[in-house]
């Protein structure tokens, strides 16, 4: 029952700004870990930034300084801000969610992906 629904994706210009939005549903959103994922043609899926449900942040060393993930508890959703596009950042980003169950252990939850393509 647990949905992810992204936005945000588009073409931008090197140099360029854009934000990305995953709205969660069906779950305590606040006790979850989010991060981002992206894939670029012929490369492998990474992880681009992570924020613990207490707010503590990753990034990756290609995007630190340029990308923020940051999140809004009361509204069940995280957010992607990029800053200084370049090429290389060109892929199809995804939404992850991750949601504790104790002993249990934990239980993964992907977004559909969104294109981000950046170019002159």
């Amino acid at each position: 029952q647990v949905q992810l629904v992204e936005s945000g994706g588009g073409l931008v210009q090197p140099g360029g700004s854009l934000r990305l939005s995953c709205a969660a549903s069906g779950t305590i959103f606040s006790r979850d870990a989010m991060a981002w994922y992206r894939q670029a043609p012929g490369k492998q899926r990474e992880m681009v930034a992570h924020i613990t449900g207490d707010g503590i942040t990753n990034y990756a060393d290609s995007v630190k300084g340029r990308f923020t993930i940051s999140r809004d508890n009361a509204k069940n959703t995280a957010l992607l801000q990029m800053n200084a596009l370049k090429p290389e950042d060109t892929a199809v980003y995804y939404c992850n969610l991750v949601e504790p169950q104790g002993r249990w252990g934990d239980l993964e939850y992907w977004g559909q992906g969104t294109q981000v393509t950046v170019a002159s």
